[in-house]
């Protein structure tokens, strides 16, 4: 079972009810403007841009918000020197986090990130200490109720996916992050239209706690990740298909 599934879906229908669009969009666009900063303006031949604004699009960003953070990457407009920052912990029960971050103050991202961990019940770890628990891979979802597991098999496979399935509504698709534009190309060309589209870090082994502990590593997360500069809170967590965290 992956990493990404069972939280995603938690992760994903709570965000939908709870989280706060002006949020969203900030993280979003802090996204667009390093992708294009590093890899310049064309989506086409940036594939880190290309995945922030697939990104932008399905939170239904305005596309004048998408092309102002493209212009504040390449220097056409004026904008904020993001760092990028990863950071590595520990939850409740020992469950390994990763923290990435973009930042324009380190010391206020890494005082934020020490405070919010501290008062979740967990504690920053020294670098590499998690991170080897993790593996990066393009995660492309598809809604399984428009399209058969096998029709999207057939086209993902030829195009050089590792893995498809179905997880609850969804068809997963799996690839390595060298394959990740490839394969998503193929598809849409294939006529496939993806719910999602986004490489992640997902740990290569899980670990099982108790309801309690789980409720309190998944309420540690979703604080991380309301932090401004946390983009995303990786962990090793297996959460139960049938769990639901209390508001």
């Amino acid at each position: 079972m992956s990493g990404h599934s069972k939280w995603a879906s938690i992760k994903h229908k709570k965000g939908a009810a709870d989280a706060k669009r002006g949020q969203i969009f900030t993280k979003i666009i802090k996204e667009i403007t390093v992708a294009a900063k590093m890899g310049g303006g064309d989506e086409e031949g940036n594939a880190r841009l290309r995945t922030a604004i697939l990104k932008a699009k399905a939170a239904n960003m305005p596309k004048d918000n998408i092309d102002k953070a493209i212009k504040k990457g390449t220097g056409e407009l004026e904008g904020v020197e993001y760092v990028e920052l990863q950071y590595e912990g520990y939850g409740p029960g020992g469950i390994a986090l990763l923290i990435e971050t973009l930042t324009d103050n380190k010391n206020r991202t890494a005082a934020d990130v020490k405070s919010v961990l501290g008062k979740g019940g967990g504690n920053l770890g020294t670098p590499g200490s998690v991170s080897h628990l993790f593996k990066r891979e393009g995660i492309i979802c598809f809604d399984a109720s428009k399209y058969t597991e096998d029709a999207v098999l057939e086209a993902a496979l030829e195009a050089g996916a590792e893995d498809v399935a179905t997880e609850d509504d969804e068809i997963v698709v799996k690839t390595s992050p060298e394959d990740f534009m490839t394969v998503l190309d193929a598809l849409n060309k294939a006529g496939f239209e993806q719910t999602s589209a986004e490489i992640e870090r997902n740990a290569m082994m899980l670990k099982t706690l108790d309801k309690e502990k789980t409720e309190k590593v998944l309420k540690l997360v979703e604080r991380l990740e309301e932090l401004d500069d946390v983009q995303e809170v990786s962990h090793d967590l297996d959460v139960p298909d049938d769990f639901e965290l209390d508001d």
